[in-house]
């Protein structure tokens, strides 16, 4: 939670950077020690030339490569290839600018100054890191369960922030290194009106419907149950899951069927986008209503467990791990039972608790998805 209200709060400074309100910068005295240390000659010298581009241009750089750090360490993605590829890429993008340079420096002279277009990138950068910095905060109101900031508020935002770069680009409003006379270019056009078809999109999500909408926005917006057109008590897709396995499995061998195991996370992008992609499809959503009875545990539910149930495993090699919360529990239970610790993760298990058929992992497409639950139901309904 704290982690991504730190981001939260980063990225509205990188957004007021990218505005022109103020400059993010090292100290001058860094860059011209670094900037000296260029005479050495050789290698030495080369390294020190690229250190010293790379302080002189921190103000431009610093946000998106903070913005970068900030998604990798709160997401559930791969963070060390993330931050290989993309520091990767900044490295090999420079690299071939100034290689290019250096074998043709006449092209040097036909490169576009900087000035006002370069003005206009920054302050587009500022209005995306404030929607992102949206992200993170709705990241930790989830994490935390106050669930403030629900669906269609969020969009609202995001329609306000729209609505605000629509009006730069068309030159509306102004921020405080724009040149006051400047002509609205044709590509500022284009993308100005890209941004009103955005707008137009978003508003669809303000309005109720059968069917979950913004589906290409699944895990950035908060979850379809986290709405102000729907109940706290109106589950998900209709659905109202059981939160413990074991209260599952008791339903379960009462009415005879099997539990549908789903480890996810208030964090989960690919947990929104299976509920919103996958499990709302009409061959897939009934199967879930009528067949199976659906477990989700969340492994980041940071909601105390009672004192009697909080305890230390011994993982083996010496290493304990302390269960202190809800989620800790349900985390600790994926990895010893099915040596797995990703999310979404769907385990059927039968009323006996027994594993049906082969368990599944992340966002898949629906037929992968039907195919798994008609495999493991079928099986079940064959008693064997």
């Amino acid at each position: 939670v704290w982690l991504n209200i730190t981001f939260f709060l980063i990225f509205l400074f990188f957004a007021g950077s990218f505005f022109g309100y103020y400059d993010i910068t090292l100290p001058s005295s860094i860059a011209n020690k670094s900037s000296k240390a260029e005479d050495a000659g050789g290698i030495i010298g080369i390294f020190f030339m690229a250190l010293t581009l790379v302080i002189v241009s921190f103000s431009c750089t610093g946000p998106i490569l903070g913005s970068l750090l900030g998604s990798s360490l709160t997401g559930s993605a791969n963070i060390p290839m993330l931050l290989t590829y993309a520091l990767a890429g900044f490295g090999f993008s420079w690299a071939i600018v100034f290689g290019l340079l250096a074998l043709f420096p006449q092209a040097l002279q036909s490169l576009p100054k900087s000035g006002g277009w370069m003005n206009t990138v920054k302050v587009v950068l500022g209005f995306i890191e404030l929607g992102l910095a949206l992200k993170f905060l709705s990241k930790a109101d989830l994490v935390s369960k106050t669930f403030f900031l629900k669906r269609e508020l969020f969009i609202a935002i995001w329609i306000l922030i729209s609505i605000g770069l629509v009006l730069y680009l068309f030159g509306k409003i102004k921020f405080p290194h724009d040149d006051k006379n400047a002509k609205i270019s044709m590509t500022r056009k284009i993308i100005g009106v890209l941004g009103i078809g955005f707008i137009v999109y978003l508003v669809q999500g303000l309005f109720p419907s059968e069917r979950p909408k913004l589906q290409y926005l699944s895990g950035i917006l908060p979850p379809i149950n986290v709405s102000y057109l729907h109940k706290e008590d109106d589950g998900i897709l209709g659905m109202h899951p059981s939160h413990d396995y074991f209260e599952a499995l008791e339903i379960a061998k009462k009415e005879n069927k099997p539990v549908l195991i789903d480890f996810t996370g208030y964090g989960c992008e690919n947990c929104r986008k299976m509920e919103e992609f996958v499990w709302s499809e009409p061959d897939i959503l009934p199967i879930l209503q009528n067949e199976i009875i659906l477990a989700s545990l969340y492994v980041d539910d940071k909601e105390a467990l009672p004192e009697s149930e909080q305890t230390s495993i011994d993982m083996g090699n010496g290493q304990k791990k302390k269960v202190k919360t809800i989620g800790d529990k349900w985390s600790l239970f994926q990895q010893i039972n099915f040596n797995n610790n990703s999310q979404p993760h769907y385990v059927l298990i039968s009323p006996d608790g027994k594993v049906i058929n082969t368990p599944v992992s992340g966002y898949m497409p629906k037929e992968d998805f039907k195919a798994f639950l008609e495999c493991g139901i079928s099986y079940f309904k064959k008693g064997k």
